[in-house]
């Protein structure tokens, strides 16, 4: 069996979690694979002295890896989205941030979890992509115009807001006057959308979600609309510049120009381990703390 691992570095919470790991692999004979500024970290945090093989961030791994491990938070498992693109391997987070919808593994039972994934004891959820193109073309979005959580624009460097021009499928829906606007994923409704009163999505439904950032109007609303509706945003604004998100990666854009957002023709697979599912997630960490059922 081969592993590829990325990771982020907590200095409070990842270094035992990177110990019981790679101690649970070495001893169940699995080759790991890491990427190389992570694996360069450990040794300078001297959390390991063995030689493994690399890959680099630029690598897209192939299917001949059972599949990628994220250490970090959900962020990590976003940023690890990006090696894995449509090559079709899954992806498992360990969560060593806070609240971690991605991350199903928790620190207090790495061992047994891991144990599914020797066993092959598990299951894939397929998550959807939305793509982005721009007119005219965005360097920044060329190599990497995919989003797993969500495309956002907004205001760059004032406190005026922008004007967010919205077509579906080619029909206008609104203007959104407002600090920004959110496209969400089902796996991004429980993240920038949802702190901007968006509603939750479950991984399975085939929806997107527009979420207005601060609307001047407040009779904006977030609005779910089929997974299969190709969005065009066209933003104006005193400024000459806004901002376009992919996830994690940002980038300036030029007043007028046409954004066109519509979901991908492939998806990322996200491991799930027996009994760590989105709605004992949901359950425990966001709207009613603990199970109390007997």
């Amino acid at each position: 069996m081969k592993i590829a691992i990325y990771g982020q570095y907590y200095q409070n919470s990842t270094e035992p979690i990177i110990k019981d790991i790679f101690s649970f692999f070495n001893a169940n004979n699995v080759e790991i694979i890491i990427e190389e500024n992570f694996l360069k970290m450990l040794y300078e945090k001297q959390l390991i002295k063995k030689e493994y093989k690399t890959f680099s961030p630029c690598t897209i791994l192939d299917n001949s890896f059972e599949m990628v491990i994220s250490i970090g938070g959900d962020g990590t498992i976003l940023r690890a989205a990006a090696l894995v693109r449509n090559s079709g391997v899954p992806l498992l987070g360990i969560n060593a941030g806070r609240l971690g919808f991605l991350a199903k593994v928790q620190k207090e039972n790495i061992d047994s979890l891991l144990q599914y994934v020797i066993d092959q004891n598990y299951t894939t959820s397929e998550r959807t992509l939305l793509g982005l193109t721009s007119e005219p073309d965005n360097e920044a979005f060329k190599e990497l115009n995919f989003a797993m959580n969500e495309v956002t624009v907004s205001r760059k460097d004032t406190t005026s807001m922008i004007t967010v021009e919205t077509y579906l499928n080619n029909e206008y829906l609104n203007s959104y006057w407002a600090d920004g606007l959110i496209i969400s994923t089902p796996t991004g409704s429980t993240g920038y959308s949802l702190s901007c009163g968006g509603p939750i999505l479950t991984p399975d439904v085939k929806s997107l979600v527009i979420t207005p950032i601060a609307p001047h109007n407040l009779t904006a609303r977030p609005l779910v609309i089929p997974d299969d509706t190709e969005i065009t945003l066209r933003v104006t604004g005193r400024e000459d510049q806004y901002l376009v998100s992919l996830d994690s990666r940002i980038s300036s854009v030029k007043n007028e120009s046409i954004l066109k957002i519509k979901k991908t023709d492939y998806k990322i697979k996200m491991v799930e381990i027996p009994g760590e599912t989105f709605l004992k997630t949901l359950r425990n960490k966001l709207l009613w703390g603990e199970d109390k059922r007997n």
